[in-house]
This record gives structure tokens, sequence and C-alpha cells, in this order.
């Protein structure tokens, strides 16, 4: 493990800290988030809660903004698809944006953008403003969530790093939350207007959160030390965890030359530097948080796509009854979700993953082989068993490992990338298994879907990294990015002989 940090002679009691390391290693000597860094956690997580609830709000309504504004299938699929498609694209400048300026201030530029897509679209007369806000919504979603991840994980010790899956249960709890107040709104008899409201909504929790994480949001200290700034790093250490710590250059020290770099000013992280990503101990790494978050994005958004369908057959046609099975199915997610933390923690994240991919295997293959013959309560157990797997295993560590998995200096870039990626998969499981299920019918579309859980079980069990197994953290041993961007640093050489690398 890392060396603790040196006691200062600079103040008695006081301890120094030299560089990242120092920082990565006074907070995870910590056993749980608390005081300041607890509300900076949690408005971190509602900007999560806001990027799910964005989504939902558009799927809550899209049957009456369709009838209102005779939508056609092209335009509906085209509006459906904007924000995922977006966040290909931002998830990753998102990422570079919180490696160069930190990781505040994109989160704040998201909610602005939060705001004004919300606004436009719940006041829009005709489709294309409507899509220009969904534009803007995207833009926020995709950098958001790259971003939100990265601080989460410098702000979480690694004793309760196993909360940032809790992120899972958030995404369904803003889903539920939208479906709850959409039923409001439709017992308030506002019409065909339902989904201005449901739009609009979003846009006041936007703004609600922009002003709440511009007066309380800390900067992360360990990006504050990556970049060399050892007295705003400290600084924020004593605001959110009330450590007594201070700034030491390693000039003049016994410390190790390595410290002497990280307590320099590094060059600026880039979008060139991606390749190191796929490199050396970081590839396995990559590969498995790639393939976690890609499998994931299919299955969810492939099946999710039909879950309104499953819902009016099992609940009834009406809107009042569709959109209260539809909560049922969200509640199971959230119980995955918090579930999910759990299994973590005692599984680690690749084979909690591993075992939720196989459940979600197992639940479409009999959705493929059942579909339109078995019985209700069947047809009903059957979604119930696919949510429950996903959002306990992949749906939850998609995110969550590719944010431990990497350094400071690029863990919102490691993010943003495997972002992007899950966003492809969004994208996919939006437009090409609606093709497949019209050439194919839905039963055989689930057969075939199964094939990808398979892989991602697969991938799970040949990769065998786990950051929550690992016996070090990225971070323990700080190097700054090479000119070239050369293989991430190695085994720690505290690990005991004979344990794998992290």
């Amino acid at each position: 493990m890392a060396q603790p940090p040196s006691v200062s002679g600079s103040r008695p009691g006081a301890v120094g800290v030299r560089g990242v390391a120092d920082v990565v290693a006074l907070v995870d000597g910590l056993k749980t988030v608390s005081g300041r860094a607890r509300l900076s956690w949690y408005l971190a997580f509602g900007g999560l809660f806001l990027d799910a609830y964005a989504n939902a709000a558009l799927s809550a309504g899209l049957g009456p903004m369709t009838d209102q504004m005779h939508l056609t299938s092209t335009q509906i699929s085209v509006l459906t698809a904007t924000a995922p498609f977006l966040a290909i694209l931002f998830n990753p400048v998102g990422g570079w944006a919180a490696s160069r300026i930190g990781r505040v201030p994109p989160l704040l530029a998201a909610k602005v953008f939060a705001v004004a897509g919300a606004l436009l679209a719940a006041f829009s007369g005709d489709f294309t403003t409507v899509w220009l806000g969904r534009v803007l919504v995207g833009v926020a979603y995709g950098v958001d969530f790259a971003v939100a991840m990265a601080l989460l994980a410098e702000y979480t010790p690694k004793a309760s790093s196993g909360r940032l899956n809790l992120w899972q249960a958030v995404w369904y709890v803003a889903t539920t939350s939208n479906l709850a107040l959409a039923l409001g709104f439709y017992h308030l008899d506002v019409g065909q207007d339902i989904w201005r409201w449901s739009l609009g909504s979003a846009g006041v929790i936007a703004a609600v959160l922009l002003v709440l994480q511009w007066a309380f949001l800390v900067e992360s200290p360990a990006w504050l030390a990556s970049k060399g700034r050892l007295e705003e790093a400290v600084r924020n250490l004593r605001r959110m965890y009330a450590l007594d710590a201070v700034a030491e250059p390693a000039a003049g020290t016994a410390r190790p030359a390595q410290d002497k770099q990280a307590a320099s000013e590094p060059r600026p992280v880039g979008f060139r530097d991606a390749g190191v990503l796929f490199r050396g101990a970081y590839l396995p790494r990559t590969v498995l948080s790639s393939v976690i978050s890609l499998a994931q994005a299919l299955q969810y958004f492939a099946v999710g796509w039909y879950l309104p369908v499953i819902s009016l057959t099992i609940f009834g046609e009406s809107f009042e009854k569709a959109t209260v099975g539809s909560m049922v199915f969200n509640a199971v997610g959230i119980a995955g979700g918090l579930a999910s933390a759990l299994l973590g923690r005692k599984l680690g994240l690749r084979m909690s993953s591993a075992w939720g991919f196989c459940g979600v295997f197992g639940a479409l293959v009999l959705m493929g082989l059942t579909f339109g013959k078995a019985p209700l309560v069947v047809a009903f157990c059957l979604p119930v068993l696919f949510i429950l797997c996903h959002s306990a295993g992949p749906g939850a560590n998609g995110k969550s490992i590719a944010a431990l998995s990497y350094t400071s200096d690029v863990r919102a870039l490691g993010t943003g990338v495997t972002g992007m990626i899950g966003s492809v998969g969004s994208v996919v499981g939006l437009y090409v298994f609606p093709q497949i299920k019209e050439a194919l019918g839905l039963g055989s579309t689930f057969l075939v879907l199964s094939v990808v859980p398979l892989l991602g079980m697969l991938t799970c069990l040949t990769v065998k990294w786990d950051p929550i197994q690992a016996t070090a953290s990225p971070d323990e041993r700080v190097q700054p990015l090479p000119e070239a961007a050369e293989v991430p640093p190695q085994r720690n050489p505290a690990v005991r002989a004979g344990e794998a690398q992290p």
C-alpha cells in the first residue's frame, strides 16, 4: 500500500502533503464520507439524478407529444436518440475539460445547458425547437455523467468505494419520480400538454442544482494536487474532511524523486493522451470497463424500449395503468441498484457484473422462448428478473469500474471514453434492435439480444482486474503523464510477492 503522508514539521501534528499520492492516502484512510464531503457527494449525485430524470421526462410525455405535434415515426426516433447520440460526443469532451480546468466548472456548465434545453423544449411550438432543446440536454448529459463519476471516485475513501454503485439506484429513483409526477399532471387534467410539464420540471431541478453546486461543491483535492496546486488541495482537504494537512514542497525532503515530479506542474492532459488508456496496465482495465458499459447499455436500451409494451399487456391499456406498471418495474431497478453497492463490495465489481450478465442472459433466453405463450405472471416475472440482474450488476458497474480504475490525471478522460462507448450502445440499442424486431419478431429479438450479456459475462471472467479487490489504489504511485504517453505505473513494490498486479 502507499506510504502514509509524513508528519509536518511546520505545524505540530499536521500531516505534510507533497503530491497526489499523499492526498489519496489521506482520503483512503477515512472510513466513510462525512461532513462537508457528504454534502458535496450528494450534490454530485444530484447531477446523475437530473440526467436520468431528463431522459425519463421525454419518454413519459412522448405519447401526448406525438399526438399534439403529429410526429412521424422518424421524428420520434430522432428525438429519443438525440441525447444518447450527443453523449457519444460530449462524454470525452467532458472528461477532457475536467482534466484541464477541474471537475466543478464542467458540472456547472452542464446544468446551464440542462436548464436552457428543458425550457426550450417545454415552450416549443414545433418539432425543430423540441429537438434543439434535446440537443442541449444531450450535451449536459454527456458532460455531467463523465465528470460526476470521476469526482465521486475522488471524493470517496477506498473502504466506501462500493457506494459509487448507488448511482444506479439514483437513476431508477429519478425515472420513477418523473413517472409519478407525470401521473400527478395527468390527474390535474393538463391534457396533451403533459409533456411540457414533464420536460419543464427537469429545468426546475437543473436550476436548483446549479445554484446548490455553485454554492457548495468543492473542487477535488486529488485533481488539484495532480496539477501541483498543493495549497488549494490541502485547503479543500480541511474544508471537506477536517483533515489537519499542510502543503510541503518535495524539495529538501527525503521523499523519492517521483514526489518532486508530482508536486511540480505537469503538462495539461488532452485528447492525444487517450492512447494511454489502451496501453500497459491500463489496457485490461479499459477493455473490461468498456465492454461492461457497452453491453449494459445495449441490453437496457434494447429491452427497456419494450417495457412499456409489456406494461400495457400486464396492467391495462390506459395511460394511468401503464404508468403505474412502469413504476413497478422501476421500483425493482431501485432495489437492484441498492443491492449493487453491497454486491460490489462483497464480490468485487468484476464478478458482480459477471453474475448480473448471467442472470440477464437467462432472462432473455426465457423471454425469447416463452414470448406470447407464457402466463401473465411469468410474463411479468421475467422482465423483473432482467431489471433486477441488470441493475444489481453490470448496469451499475459500467460507470463505477471506470471511475475507480485510473489515476487522477487521466480519470476523467477514462470515464469520458468509457461513457462514450456506453452511449454508442444506447444508440445502437434504440435503433438497431427495433429493426431486428421488425424483421424477426419480438421473441426472436430477445434471443438475438441474449448474445450481448453472454459476451459481457465471458469478458468479465477473462479479465482479472477489479478496483475493489486490488491491493493498491491507482494513485498510490503517481507519475505525471509523460510527453509521449507511456505505460502507466506498474505494480506497487509494497504488494506482497505472489499477488496479482493491480
